[in-house]
């Protein structure tokens, strides 16, 4: 067995971690790291999906880092672009450097003994094991499970005579030209998937069980082509970011605070959409207030525009069954499919599967509960990131990167070799998990293996970018909840 030791380890080469090697190259230059990560390639989520028209389903301009600026006008940009910025942030940071691919974490126990992190690990290409010792522990492995999306079990599959595809694992090279396709789903992969593969297919169905609040935005602006021609590059990346940030800030706080009235403008602008056509305004009416799900956004309403063209349709029914020709419906209908792809999310998973365990002693993520959102309630020397479920992911890790550069520059300065955050008297609220209050479900399958929510600052995720902000960025480190030794 190999054996390494490390002042940082980070887990994953995604969003996250290129974050947090970036700030902490910029904020901790004295801290050496190393990042592990299980593919061989950076980027994460943009590396692993590769379906028809990916794109990011946030501006860009709060969606990319905030020491690198986006050049581009496009607020919603497209898997490849994504891909191409987060390689010049670790290359114009000298990342690369600090990455071993191909290196799959399966476990890691704090021994207060010896004051470290003991992480197992194994090499997938060569199938050796391979023994890690860090002072901190840092894991921005993301929150899904990379291996296998949701994958419901449709009765009759097996006599389904087309292919069946999920988004997350899309066969390179898939030509469905002319095929009568189905996308099961009504999330932002499927909302994607239907005006990308319109043009090329036979006819495009989406199939929801239920209807979700779409909104369409343009995907440039006069606003921010007068700023990025007048002003550089530098500048005019943070008055873009400012401005959409608050958009983005103002449109969740209306939809939670005015939702009757929010309902009526979304569902508004999208009859405006579909206005001169026979799509039923009923598979855009969700039982639901905004936000208390995910809001789909779609750039220039090219969603709408493939609905309006013929080309594409949505249906709003449950599925009875698979048979030879297609799907079967609740309602008795066939909808004829050769290629049917389950867009039907996510498997939710904290700390990328990683078992965590302290002294080996298992630690079981629902009984703790986030400080500051970034370092987990009785681990020692260990933050573990969490974007934003209705904003940027970026915004958060990097706001978190920050914090945990601040919290060890602080235990540098005053000679500390441990931090923990402790919540004695702190009420947990065991209804509410660390992602908010959002009943998607996603989340909802998963719930009960979450952390929780405490009642009371620090313990309480607002998921607030301007709280965050302060808390994470400009508060002191040194507050009560985190306990220090030397």
């Amino acid at each position: 067995m190999n054996n390494f030791d490390h002042d940082v380890l980070i887990i994953g080469a995604g969003i996250s971690g290129i974050s947090a090697a970036s700030h902490l190259r910029r904020m901790s230059p004295k801290r050496q790291f190393t990042i592990l990560e299980r593919r061989n390639n950076i980027g994460g989520t943009w590396d692993l999906f590769r379906y028809p028209g990916i794109r990011s389903d946030s501006d860009m301009f709060s969606f990319g880092f905030d020491f690198k600026p986006w050049r581009n006008a496009h607020f919603f940009s497209h898997g490849g672009d994504i891909r191409e910025y987060i390689h010049e942030a670790a290359n114009e940071n000298k990342v690369f450097e600090h990455i071993r691919f191909g290196i799959r974490v399966l476990n890691a126990d704090w021994n207060s003994k010896a004051r470290r992190w003991i992480v197992k690990a194994i090499n997938e290409a060569t199938g050796e094991e391979e023994l890690h010792r860090a002072r901190f522990f840092w894991c921005c492995a993301g929150y899904y499970n990379y291996d296998k999306g949701y994958r419901p079990d449709f009765p009759g599959e097996e006599n389904f005579k087309g292919q069946i595809v999920h988004p997350q694992h899309w066969p390179e090279g898939l030509d469905y030209t002319g095929m009568k396709v189905v996308v099961i789903g009504s999330g932002a992969t499927a909302v994607t998937l239907l005006p990308s593969m319109a043009g090329r297919a036979g006819h495009v169905t989406m199939l929801q069980r239920s209807p979700t609040y779409i909104l369409s935005l343009p995907s440039v602006d006069a606003i921010t082509r007068t700023l990025q021609k007048a002003l550089p590059a530098g500048l005019a990346y943070k008055l873009n970011r400012l401005r959409t940030i608050g958009l983005a800030h103002w449109l969740f706080k209306a939809c939670k605070t005015r939702p009757e009235t929010m309902r009526k403008i979304i569902i508004g602008l999208v009859r405006r959409q579909l206005k001169g056509s026979n799509v039923s305004m009923s598979h855009f009416t969700p039982s639901y207030m905004p936000w208390d799900q995910r809001l789909c956004l779609v750039p220039d309403g090219d969603f709408f525009e493939a609905l309006r063209s013929g080309k594409a349709s949505v249906v709003t029914d449950h599925i009875e069954r698979f048979e030879a020709e297609g799907i079967r419906l609740k309602s008795g209908e066939l909808l004829p499919a050769d290629l049917v792809v389950t867009a039907t999310g996510l498997n939710v998973q904290m700390a990328g599967g990683i078992a965590l365990s302290v002294d080996k002693k298992a630690v079981t993520l629902s009984d703790k509960m986030f400080y500051k959102s970034a370092l987990m309630q009785d681990l020692p020397n260990a933050a573990i990131v969490l974007g934003y479920t209705h904003a940027s992911w970026t915004l958060k890790s990097d706001l978190v990167s920050k914090f945990v550069c601040r919290v060890l520059n602080h235990m540098d300065q005053q000679g500390l070799s441990v931090v923990m955050p402790q919540a004695e008297g702190v009420e947990r609220v065991n209804e509410m998990t660390v992602l908010g209050g959002l009943n998607s479900n996603y989340l909802l399958r998963v719930a009960d293996q979450l952390p929780r929510q405490g009642a009371v600052h620090p313990w309480r995720n607002k998921q607030d970018y301007y709280h965050d902000q302060q808390v994470l960025a400009k508060d002191p480190v040194d507050e009560p909840g985190l306990l220090f030794e030397a």
